[in-house]
């Protein structure tokens, strides 16, 4: 495939523009009072091909999973290190903010999803506070799934788990196995319910049941708990079928379509709708520098950020995992 030539002074992006896909050059960031990283390797997700298809009305460089080297920063202790970056960026001044947690600022910025420019591109920028330093136990590949890795352990924030309970993870996703394997270290009976042995086998291998969709129909009522993560609006119906009366629902999904429910359903059975989309990152570095959850096995492919338009076709098709960029 053609590769672009960059000037010195551009770079080159992976840009959504008019729900168009392309690899352009544009001119490098400056840091403009934030933190210049340069990218080492990103990593392409199931929100980055939402976005593409019109999700979120976003235009410019998509692009949230990610591991870089700060360039230029306030802070000359991060020049030069490697980081990671947590993807909402407040204003720094609301309640939310002062209170240590902007993921609901209402001002905020997400990088390569609302009003930010992302990290499949050879530079990004981030406020100082959202960078987090990795330690050495920690390879790039591994690095690229902590923010991923953060939004399954966020399910712990929203939800209490407690050992012995009944959980169900629809979708065998990457999102699905990362939710699978968080929920597992909480001693809960955990099934994951797809459509792909070869990826189920990712973490039967760790103990976690795996079973069918056609399979779970006969399993009606059974959970206390049901994560749902196949980024299909089937999903949710699946999902109240497997709870029992007084359960909760945990969507880890985002959808570009509407998803229909039938709400005299959840209010019969009293059942508790709970959204979950980001963690924070310390709990998903602690995993990963544990080695409690697999995450390399999940990596399909690697390609040149020159050819990510082609990268992300590939990310789309059916039975391909995590697609990884390097600028």
């Amino acid at each position: 495939m053609p590769t672009l030539a960059v000037k010195h002074f551009d770079m080159l992006a992976l840009r959504v523009e008019k729900k168009r896909l392309s690899v352009k050059e544009i001119p490098k960031l400056k840091p403009e009072g934030e933190a210049l990283v340069r990218v080492v390797l990103s990593g392409i997700c199931n929100t980055d091909l939402e976005i593409a298809r019109g999700y979120a009305g976003f235009n410019g460089t998509i692009g949230h999973e990610f591991v870089g080297v700060v360039e230029k920063c306030n802070d000359k202790s991060l020049t030069g290190e490697r980081v990671v970056g947590e993807i909402n960026a407040g204003c720094g001044k609301c309640r939310l903010c002062l209170a240590g947690d902007s993921r609901h600022c209402p001002n905020r910025t997400v990088l390569g999803i609302v009003g930010r420019d992302g990290a499949h591109a050879e530079f990004l920028r981030l406020p100082t506070r959202n960078l987090v330093r990795l330690p050495a136990a920690i390879g790039d590949k591994q690095a690229v799934f902590i923010e991923p890795l953060a939004a399954a352990c966020g399910i712990l924030e929203r939800v209490l788990i407690n050992a012995g309970d009944k959980v169900a993870v629809i979708g065998d996703g990457k999102l699905g196995l990362l939710c699978a394997q968080v929920v597992a270290l909480q001693k809960c009976a955990v099934t994951l319910i797809g459509k792909h042995r070869n990826k189920m086998r990712i973490v039967a291998q760790q103990g976690i049941e795996t079973i069918s969709p056609a399979m779970a129909g006969k399993r009606k009522r059974e959970f206390d708990v049901v994560v749902e993560a196949s980024g299909s609006p089937s999903g949710f119906a699946l999902a109240l079928d497997l709870l029992h009366p007084r359960g909760t629902l945990v969507l880890k999904s985002t959808f570009h379509d509407i998803t229909k429910m039938d709400a005299a359903r959840i209010v019969v059975d009293e059942i508790t709708i709970v959204g979950s989309r980001c963690g924070r990152f310390e709990p998903a570095i602690d995993l990963l520098k544990r080695g409690a959850v697999e995450v390399e096995s999940l990596i399909s492919e690697e390609h040149s950020l020159a050819d990510g338009v082609f990268a992300m076709q590939r990310a789309g098709e059916r039975g391909v995992m995590k697609v990884l960029l390097r600028p």
